[in-house]
């Protein structure tokens, strides 16, 4: 049997917040398309009261950023950037061309082609999220994409010198203080300062998301990213302390952030509610994990297994933590999730900041669909096919009839040219 101990707020709530988001983004959108860098200054003072003589941070600038750090974060830094980097390219180097003879005579195969030119949001009005340079900037080089700009708002009133650094060292060839659905924007359609990027990959909030959303096919994109999603399987080999800051270290990203128990022990899930309660009164950013948690906090209680396999299926959800007696059957049984973290010793936090898997992962159920960002999405797939005069006969009999019964006789005329040509 499956019950609820909490439930969260209710789709309908959800969908009036969406339905006003999309109206503004609509509006933002438009105007920078028609206005270009009057419109994005524009937006830039309402939004982050920031108006620079430029948006685009130049080498001083840039250098002056390094300066603000101490040794030990540039260092610590450099350390996640190495173990995202290391990971990436174990991935790149994954992904072969393939070229293979399938037919006497019939070459077929593929090449894999970095994209031209990247788009990196990197989200930091809130808080300076420089683990997304790394998980974006860095990723997109390894990729191979040739011209990769990176965009983040201002943090307390100038740029963010954390993610500055970052960007720069992940390797960044253009970066820009300008935050919000104009950044997305600015990177998307163009300005009269900015050239368009062909693809536009980050994180963000609400109004990010649905940008990237009504962009999609103007450009790429990596995914429909919303509020962070964190779904831990426990059973009663963990404490209710353990759940209760894993569920509540995730919960602070936004106050729309669902994070979800999930267990076969009432007395864990009641366990872990008071070790919530507890906590908020002690945790910094407790006003915006106590929202998620009250508004979109979740205790689900199963008797088996197989029924908490078939929830978290279901909820198919970005982070999925598993501290049980058993990891290897849900790290076997589990089929929709944007990144597993297996045992009580890794968690989500890990796979955040520096552990080298990519943070950028899939939310609202796109699970169900599609994994998280990494090297591939950077890369075009493409086919190619050549044949000799001899195979082409072969190929091109079976064609000709194929066009004749679909009627397409201009299909049918491509393959019966070469027939009449190459048939000895």
């Amino acid at each position: 049997m499956i019950k609820h101990l909490k439930k969260g707020q209710e789709k309908d709530s959800k969908e009036k917040q969406n339905q006003s988001v999309r109206g503004i983004v609509e509006n933002i959108l438009s105007r920078v398309e028609s206005e270009g860098d009057n419109a994005i200054r524009e937006y830039s003072i309402q939004f982050d009261n920031w108006t620079p003589k430029s948006f685009r941070l130049s080498s001083d600038e840039i250098k002056a950023c390094y300066a603000q750090l101490d040794h030990q974060l540039i260092e610590d830094i450099k350390w996640a950037q190495s173990q995202v980097r290391n990971f990436a390219q174990i991935q790149r180097d994954s992904m072969k061309d393939v070229e293979v003879e399938t037919l006497p005579g019939v070459t077929l195969g593929h090449k894999h082609i970095p994209m031209d030119s990247v788009g990196c949001y990197v989200p930091g009005g809130k808080y300076p999220l420089l683990a997304s340079a790394h998980m974006s900037v860095l990723t997109a080089k390894v990729a191979g994409v040739k011209r990769v700009i990176a965009m983040a708002p201002p943090f307390n009133g100038k740029p963010s010198p954390e993610i500055v650094v970052a960007m720069d060292m992940a390797g960044a060839d253009e970066i820009y203080c300008l935050g919000g659905v104009q950044a997305i924007a600015a990177m998307a359609i163009g300005t009269q300062t900015i050239a368009p990027v062909d693809m536009i990959v980050g994180p963000g909030n609400a109004f990010v998301a649905e940008a990237k959303r009504q962009l999609f096919g103007r450009v790429g994109i990596d995914l429909f990213a919303g509020p962070t999603e964190t779904l831990i399987i426990a059973d009663d080999s963990v404490d209710g302390e353990l759940c209760a800051a894993d569920l509540l270290g995730q919960a602070e990203h936004g106050p729309t952030s669902p994070a979800i128990l999930l267990t076969n022990s009432e007395q864990l899930a009641i366990d872990t509610m008071a070790e919530v309660k507890k906590q908020l009164t002690i945790l910094p950013t407790a006003d915006i994990a106590g929202k998620a948690w009250q508004d979109h906090g979740e205790v689900i209680v199963c008797d088996t297994y197989e029924e908490m396999i078939q929830v978290a299926n279901n909820l198919a959800f970005e982070h999925v933590q598993i501290m049980t007696k058993n990891t290897d059957y849900f790290k076997e049984n589990m089929q929709n999730f944007g990144a597993l973290f297996l045992g009580p010793q890794t968690n989500v936090s890990y796979g955040d900041k520096c552990i080298g898997t990519n943070h950028t992962l899939p939310t609202g159920k796109a699970a169900r669909y599609t994994g998280g960002l990494w090297v591939g999405k950077f890369i075009k797939t493409c086919t190619f096919q050549q044949v000799t005069e001899e195979a082409s006969v072969v190929v091109g009999e079976y064609c000709s009839r194929l066009c004749a019964a679909e009627g397409f006789a201009g299909h049918k005329e491509q393959a019966d040219i070469r027939l009449r040509r190459y048939r000895k």
